[in-house]
């Protein structure tokens, strides 16, 4: 393993991607090692928000119907394109509401708790917002979430197993809901063999893509995903709070949506003020209220990014990031009690690497101080995430030697191993 600084240029003289870095505002002197959690603003993504900006200022209400992106049709034009990046066919994907809001949704539309099945299975090792929207779900129709949940088990605390995800797959149950990748480890679910294991049950299917979107190329309608819901926030940089996404394939499409609104509604029919609802074709029919235009707009800019770069070249360049800072982890501070607990294998990897370390949180801030900004998650769990569009392999490479300063000076320990609010 070569650890010098000039290998590191090397790589960046290689990179295909590496002109993309100018495209967003990076803070002066700083390594940001957080776009997992929250990804940076492009220039480009500033550009389409004033966009919308000035259409409201030049427009007024008119800008529902006219200009270059009318806000009346403005979800749905984006929604096609984002489309391509999760592999699923234009009609099946909408950007709308937030992660849980869309949870809700799915699951009002596509769970039917019957007699005979009435479980949702989920897993331990899940972000808590995905377990308190399936919970509340449960109560509503009158069902025990200590009963009418289940959890697939972790034999490390880090990952999933396919044997224990399949030993959950019961007679009883109705849905699987999953993450695509686990936000603690950064393992990439198999989840075309997932969705297979669970049809052959009569099990319906859904991912929350989170930690995946924008990291990771997906083929969801392909591998007969019965849902997906996910946020923009993170690789897709489309700014904090921005609008999210959801999936619902094609074949689910006569379904009612369970919460209905009115821009659930036929777009022809929208404004005819009728109290019968006239369901629109396709993901649009999943919508509720009226969109979120200012948090919509920056994902226009940012998935024009997307598909210039390719999603191809961005997971190859994930890929070669993640497993250079993680040989540098190695052999640079193999010694100082960090353990990495992300998959090895690209296929199980998605686009962090997860160290556990018992004095994490100081760490972490000891990080900050040094300009360095990691991402913290309780209690043991430091998360990194060098990203394909504004990482270079020279920023990974000066992170781990600021590391590297931190724990043989052992700087860490005037901060407290407490997390702080917002971790």
């Amino acid at each position: 393993m070569d650890t010098t600084v000039q290998f590191a240029k090397e790589m960046d003289k290689q990179d295909v991607l590496s002109g993309y870095k100018k495209e967003f505002y990076l803070p002066e002197n700083q390594l940001y090692m957080d776009g997992n959690s929250l990804g940076l603003m492009s220039k480009r993504s500033e550009q389409s928000l004033e966009n919308l900006v000035s259409s409201w200022r030049d427009k007024g209400i008119d800008g529902w119907t006219e200009g270059e992106d009318p806000w009346f049709t403005y979800p749905e034009k984006l929604s096609e394109r984002v489309a391509t990046v999760v592999g699923a066919n234009g009609n099946e994907v909408m950007v709308t509401g937030s992660i849980t809001v869309n949870i809700h949704q799915m699951l009002s539309t596509l769970f039917h708790p019957t007699a005979q099945r009435s479980v949702i299975v989920v897993d331990e090792l899940n972000f808590p917002s995905d377990i308190y929207a399936v919970e509340s779900h449960l109560r509503l129709r009158g069902l025990n979430p200590a009963v009418s949940m289940r959890k697939v088990k972790s034999d490390d605390g880090y990952t999933l197993t396919l044997e224990a995800i399949e030993e959950m797959l019961t007679d009883d149950v109705a849905i699987l809901m999953l993450p695509s990748v686990l936000y603690r480890s950064g393992q990439l679910l198999d989840m075309g063999r997932i969705t297979e294991m669970a049809h052959k049950k009569g099990i319906l299917v859904g991912f929350d893509l989170a930690h995946s979107i924008g990291a990771v190329p997906h083929q969801l309608h392909i591998d007969n995903v019965d849902f997906a819901i996910w946020c923009h926030y993170k690789y897709m940089n489309s700014g904090p709070g921005g609008s999210g996404g959801l999936y619902i394939h094609e074949r689910h499409h006569n379904e009612l949506p369970g919460l209905a609104g009115w821009f659930g509604s036929d777009k022809t029919k929208q404004f005819d003020m009728s109290h019968d609802f006239s369901k629109a074709n396709g993901a649009g029919a999943y919508q509720i209220g009226t969109p979120n235009l200012f948090s919509t707009a920056p994902l226009t800019g940012s998935v024009e990014l997307f598909e210039e770069a390719g999603m191809r070249n961005v997971r190859a360049k994930s890929l070669a990031l993640t497993k250079y800072l993680r040989d540098l982890i190695q052999t640079e501070v193999g010694s100082f009690g960090f353990v990495d607990v992300t998959p090895v294998a690209d296929e199980a990897r998605g686009g962090h690497i997860a160290l556990a370390h018992p004095e994490a949180a100081r760490i972490c801030k000891a990080l900050k101080q040094a300009n360095v900004v990691p991402d913290f998650r309780a209690p043991d769990i430091i998360r990194l995430a060098p990203i394909s569009f504004y990482s270079s392999f020279e920023d990974v490479w000066e992170m781990v030697q600021r590391l590297k300063t931190i724990v043989v000076e052992e700087s860490y320990k005037t901060f407290s191993n407490e997390r702080n609010v917002v971790a």
